[in-house]
């Protein structure tokens, strides 16, 4: 990392007490949050090399899901800088980050879109996270609503597929007027189904590279580098600083829009680990032989006619005081023929669903499947303070 490793010690002690809740991680955030910068550090900016923006977020969460334990005061203080992030890309802050003529935060020519897409990233979750704690929060005295961050974070993905003064999408393949000579080998060089003659890798860029024709492969999806401070833009494969995708540009872009067409009323703050455990040092004990393992259990089954469910409880975990579950059930097409037009029946349902499709009052295959090939399975998931809803085969057909 340029800018030192302090942010990236944070950044996994913060990730590592998300996943384990293991108290020696808390304990880290809580002691080290001053010495290393995460309560220090007001930044502007959150990407692959500064991380602190996002430390902060997710310190954050911890605190409004009063995850703090002994450290509340100190993780106060990482939020405050994880608003002093909020407010600097409304420019409502002290020091706001640059935008261009067009709205689009900027950073830096050399790829910009990925300080974009990291930001909205933060934008959305930390609206989700206030809105699911009923707060909102303030810059310089100004009250800020959780739906005003994500009207921002919303606005920086429509420039990027297009809402901009060029009219031009960013993602490759998207609308009809996106870049075409993206700094890409793989992209730019002609397939081997095309032309199966050998290219070296020295005739690659002698050949193809300064090629001012098209890819003849298109890198469908791609981010690339995006414009400069003036939303100018000159689709040529040489110019790297704008023409060059990278992955860290499409990872947060992928968060925002998936939270802008998926379920947007979810808890975000629900713990899904066991609650907040003291650290304590057990003895090793003896070896043991190994016991003869059990058969795993599968929960129940139940089927009707050609359509078989598997319903299980995959975990558990205890907020507030309630425990919450988490089911999967999987549903096999046991017949010769193809299904289609599932419908189900759910009751007794009290929280979100994954994997399906509702229609009116019954549920149906998820908007990416259309039909169930004989032998072949789907799966969905839900989540509730229950036990398993009652699920039920209402009507299909079998072509």
């Amino acid at each position: 990392s340029v800018s030192g490793y302090a942010d990236e010690l944070l950044w996994a002690a913060a990730w590592m007490y998300k996943a384990t809740n293991d108290q020696y991680y808390l304990h880290y955030l809580g002691q080290n949050g001053d010495s290393l910068g995460g309560t220090g550090w007001g930044i502007t900016e959150f990407g692959w090399d500064v991380k602190y923006a996002g430390v902060q977020v997710l310190v954050s969460k911890f605190l409004m899901q009063g995850r703090a334990g002994a450290y509340a005061s100190v993780f106060q203080r990482y939020q405050q800088k994880a608003e002093y992030f909020m407010c600097s890309c409304l420019g409502k802050g002290s020091r706001n980050v640059q935008k261009t003529p067009g709205g689009l935060i900027y950073r830096q020519r050399w790829n910009n879109l990925q300080f974009v897409t990291s930001a909205s990233f933060l934008l959305t979750a930390y609206s989700d996270y206030l809105s699911s704690a009923g707060k909102s929060m303030k810059c310089y005295g100004s009250n800020v609503s959780p739906s005003e961050l994500f009207s921002v974070a919303k606005s920086q993905i429509d420039y990027i597929l297009g809402d901009n003064p060029r009219a031009t999408s960013y993602m490759v393949g998207y609308g009809n007027n996106y870049p075409r000579q993206v700094h890409h080998r793989a992209a730019s060089i002609v397939s081997y189904k095309v032309n199966p003659t050998f290219v070296t890798c020295r005739g690659g860029y002698a050949t193809w590279y300064s090629r001012k024709a098209s890819d003849p492969n298109l890198l469908t999806g791609a981010i690339v580098g995006g414009p400069d401070a003036y939303d100018n833009f000159a689709d040529e494969r040489d110019n790297y600083q704008q023409t060059e995708p990278a992955t860290y540009n499409n990872a947060p872009f992928i968060g925002v829009v998936a939270r802008m067409t998926g379920h947007s009323g979810y808890n975000q703050l629900i713990v899904d680990i066991p609650e907040v455990k003291p650290v304590t040092t057990k003895p090793t004990p003896a070896p043991q032989a190994k016991p003869t393992p059990a058969k795993p259990t599968h929960g129940s089954v139940s089927s009707s006619g050609p359509i078989v469910m598997q319903h299980k409880r995959t975990t558990s975990w205890v907020h507030e005081g309630r425990t919450y579950y988490r089911y999967s059930t999987t549903l096999t097409n046991k017949s010769t023929k193809t299904l289609k037009d599932l419908k189900l029946t759910i009751n007794k349902l009290y929280g979100p669903i994954y994997g399906l499709t509702k229609f009116g009052n019954s549920y149906g295959f998820p908007s990416w499947i259309k039909s169930l090939p004989a032998g072949k399975s789907l799966e969905f998931v839900y989540i509730h303070p229950s036990t398993p809803a009652r699920v039920s085969v209402s009507s299909y057909t079998l072509l």
